[in-house]
């Protein structure tokens, strides 16, 4: 009896040491996972905060969180079994599916450079294809629908860079490791941007703040402590240095934002061609950039990284240009025709 139970005390050992390593395994190919895919992060990072301008400043956190939400759904309901599904039944699919996403991608990067360029054709383009919102919440709810539409495409892009760096484990660890991935970095890219939207309401704050040492320790009462005198110049400084740089703050994050469309969609087309055995593009980007960081070895790296995603970018913007029209003269009325069925239909029932 002693034996026997001696011996099932060592089996479990045994698998508790192979679960232990298994966890490990997971947390180590998560960790690299999530540095691979840091570069999306950024994107995703920085595409974010722009569909925040313009609302309340109450509406902010609130319009973030929906977000956030969706993107968590896109990860793990959506992409997480998708992925799993193609990377046993249909491989073959994925890099397809990821060049029309960079398409898209490219299509909406390539429009708010139209905005810029020409403001007027670009809104007679954007009230042919969309129906102006009736009223805020209407706005509110579009706004988060075209972040979460696009938050899609960042996401799958991460969620197939992550599936890229997990060959040969086991399909549970797959999904383990793409699980955490997806649920760190939605977390962490979203409190970001929850801190980058409401920093000129703290900035407001930190400038009329009289008690900035007291009012840590919520007293806010009677005359304010040596404390407060000697620290309040420098926080109000901050303060209104907070208030008066969000704004242009913002305003290049949206131009980051745009830019990043561009070339996370443009890297996603050429690295797709190149994989279909037309690796021209992607030489030419690789081969431009080589000598640009060797003009400038000082900064070699990140010179070369400036440089492909600039070529990545021209890319984008010329397979974005290209679809615009393809939209406006296509999709657009497609689209209106739809819709025009759609209320007919609903109006002969009612």
């Amino acid at each position: 009896m002693s034996t026997g139970l001696i011996a099932l005390l060592d089996d479990i050992a045994g698998l508790a040491k192979v679960a232990a390593a298994s966890l490990d395994d997971v947390a180590a190919q998560s960790a690299k996972a999530g540095a691979k895919a840091a570069g999306v992060v950024i994107d995703d990072a920085a595409v974010t905060p722009r569909y925040v301008v313009g609302f309340a400043a109450a509406r902010e956190v609130p319009i973030v969180a929906k977000i956030a939400w969706g993107s968590l759904k896109n990860k793990l309901l959506f992409l997480l079994p998708g992925a799993l599904l193609l990377s046993l039944f249909a491989p073959w699919a994925i890099t397809p599916l990821l060049m029309l996403g960079g398409a898209y991608l490219c299509y909406e990067g390539a429009e708010k450079v139209w905005h810029v360029v020409a403001p007027h054709g670009a809104g007679q383009h954007e009230a042919k294809l969309l129906a102006p919102p009736e009223n805020p919440q209407a706005l509110e709810d579009a706004k988060v629908r075209g972040a979460i539409g696009t938050d899609f495409i960042l996401s799958a892009e991460i969620m197939a860079i992550t599936l890229g760096t997990l060959p040969g484990l086991p399909l549970w660890e797959q999904a383990v490791v793409l699980a955490i991935v997806g649920i760190g970095i939605t977390v962490g890219v979203y409190g970001v941007v929850a801190l980058i939207v409401k920093a000129d309401d703290a900035g407001l704050a930190m400038a009329a703040g009289e008690r900035p040492i007291s009012a840590v320790f919520r007293r806010r009462i009677g005359q304010p402590s040596g404390a407060d005198l000697a620290v309040r110049p420098v926080t109000q400084a901050i303060g209104r240095g907070l208030v008066v740089g969000m704004p242009w703050f913002l305003k290049l994050l949206a131009v980051v934002g745009t830019a990043a469309m561009v070339w996370v969609g443009g890297g996603i087309i050429v690295h797709g061609l190149a994989s279909y055995g037309l690796p021209e593009v992607e030489h030419a980007i690789h081969g431009a950039a080589i000598a640009v960081a060797d003009a400038v070895p000082a900064m070699a790296g990140a010179v070369e990284w400036l440089a492909t995603a600039a070529g990545s970018g021209v890319v984008g913007l010329a397979v974005g240009a290209l679809l615009i029209p393809v939209v406006q003269l296509m999709v657009s009325p497609l689209i209106g025709l739809l819709r025009r069925e759609s209320k007919g239909h609903g109006g002969a029932g009612t």
